[in-house]
C-alpha cells in the first residue's frame, strides 16, 4: 500500500515537471490581496429555531428597533425566531463600491438552525475599525436540525451557519499599490532561490533584459510601465510567461495522527545497515486452587472437615522473537530503492516512520524530516 500511494506521487511529480508553469501559478503581485471583513448582525424570520430569551438576542433587537423610531423593552420581546449571529467576508482585491460580495453567517448564542431566516442589515469592518461593506439578504443554509419533545433529535450537515449570495455590497475602496510604484514585485508562493532566478530570467528572455531582477528567494522585482492601462496589460503577459520551477527541497512529511508518509522525489540516503524485527512476550495466567481439609477423630471415628482454600500461582511466560530483516542503503540510493527496501520487509506504516526517524538520527536521510 505504501509503495502504491508514493510510486503514484513520483509518476504525478514526474508529469508535472516535464511541463512549464505560468508564474500566475507559481507568484502573486504584492499587495494584491483580499481584506477580512467581519460584523455583527440579526437574523429573523426563523420557524422557531431561535436564541429565545437570550440576552444578547433581547438587547440586539431592543437597539434594532429603536433605531426604527419605536420604544420598547426587552421584556415584551421574544426571540424565538430571531438569531444572533456574526457575519464574514471577504473583500477582494480591487473591489469598487457597489459591486457584490458573498457573506457567511454563524449563530454566536443558542439557536439551533438558521434555515429560512433572513440577515437584517449588518455593517462589516475591516481590521482597522472602518466599515467597507454592508449585508443584508436571505440565508442559504445546507444543513438541517429537528427535534422532539422528548429530546430526540436529528442534525445533517451544519444548520448553524447559511451563506448568503452576493448579501454583502462594497461601500469602501481599499487602496492598493499595484498603480503607486515604479516596478511590481513578484512573491513565489513557495520561496526558493532557483526559481527566482529562474523566473527573472524567463521575464527578460520575454520582454527584454533588465526588465526583471530577483531580490531575494521570494521576491522578484519588474519595471512596469507608468500609464495605468499599458500596466494591467503587462501584468497580464508577464502571467502568462512559462518557466519550469527548480525541483523543491527533499523532504519527507509524516502525519501523526492518520500515519501517511509523503516521501519527496530528491530523498537520498547514505550508506548505512537497518536491522528491523519485533519481539512479542506472551504472560499466561493459570493459577491452581487447592481445598484445604483438617481430620478429627471422634467416638464415631474420623471426620474431615473442610478448611480454607489455597490457590497456587502458576505463571506461563513465553517470548518470541521474529527474525530480524537487515537491509543496507548503498550511497545516494533514489526513493524508488528506499521504498522497495523498506517493502521488503513487510514495514508498516508506523514502522517505516520508526525507520526514517532512525535514519536522520543517524545522519543518513538527506531530507528535512516534518510532522504534521
Amino acid at each position: 500500500m505504501i509503495r502504491t500511494l508514493i510510486l503514484a506521487l513520483m509518476l504525478a511529480l514526474g508529469a508535472g515537471a516535464a511541463h512549464a508553469d505560468r508564474i500566475k501559478d507559481l507568484a502573486s503581485v504584492a499587495g494584491v490581496r483580499s481584506n477580512p471583513l467581519v460584523g455583527y448582525g440579526v437574523v429573523v424570520g426563523l420557524a422557531g429555531s431561535g436564541d429565545g430569551n437570550t440576552g444578547l438576542t433581547l438587547q440586539s433587537l431592543q437597539s434594532l428597533i429603536s433605531r426604527l423610531g419605536l420604544v420598547v423593552e426587552t421584556a415584551d420581546l421574544n426571540a424565538k425566531n430571531a438569531a444572533a449571529v456574526m457575519v464574514t467576508a471577504e473583500l477582494p482585491p480591487f473591489a469598487k463600491e457597489g459591486q457584490t460580495i458573498d457573506v457567511t453567517v454563524s449563530t454566536v448564542g443558542s439557536a439551533k438552525s438558521l434555515k429560512g431566516g433572513t440577515l437584517l442589515m449588518t455593517p462589516l469592518m475591516g481590521a482597522d475599525g472602518q466599515i467597507y461593506a454592508i449585508a443584508q439578504g436571505n440565508l442559504v443554509v445546507g444543513g438541517l436540525g429537528v427535534s422532539g419533545e422528548d429530546g430526540s433529535s436529528l442534525t445533517v450537515n451544519i444548520p448553524t451557519v447559511g451563506r448568503v449570495p452576493e448579501g454583502g455590497q462594497v461601500e469602501k475602496v481599499v487602496d492598493a499599490p499595484f498603480n503607486d510604484s515604479d516596478n511590481l514585485v513578484l512573491n513565489l508562493n513557495r520561496g526558493d532561490f532557483s526559481t527566482a532566478a529562474s523566473m527573472a530570467k524567463a521575464i527578460n528572455e520575454v520582454f527584454g533584459p533588465d526588465i526583471a531582477t530577483p531580490i531575494d528567494a521570494t521576491s522578484v522585482s519588474v519595471r512596469a510601465p507608468y500609464d495605468p492601462g499599458q500596466r494591467v496589460a503587462f501584468m497580464g503577459m508577464i502571467e502568462n510567461v512559462e518557466l519550469t520551477p527548480d525541483a523543491p527541497a527533499a523532504k519527507v512529511v509524516i502525519n501523526s495522527r492518520s500515519g501517511t508518509v509523503v516521501i519527496g522525489g530528491n530523498v537520498r540516503v547514505t550508506p548505512a545497515a537497518v536491522s528491523h524485527g519485533s519481539l512479542t512476550v506472551n504472560i499466561k495466567e493459570d493459577p491452581t486452587v487447592t481445598q484445604g481439609a483438617t481430620v478429627v477423630n471422634g467416638d464415631n471415628g474420623a471426620v474431615v472437615v473442610p478448611g480454607q482454600t489455597t490457590t497456587t500461582p502458576d505463571t506461563t511466560v513465553a517470548a518470541t522473537e521474529e527474525k530480524a530483516h537487515t537491509f543496507v542503503f548503498d550511497a545516494g540510493v533514489s526513493l524508488s530503492s528506499l521504498v522497495d527496501a523498506i517493502n521488503a520487509v513487510g514495514a508498516s506504516p508506523s514502522d517505516l516512520v520508526a525507520i526514517l526517524e532512525s535514519l536522520r538520527e543517524a545522519g543518513a536521510l538527506r531530507a528535512e524530516l516534518v510532522v504534521i
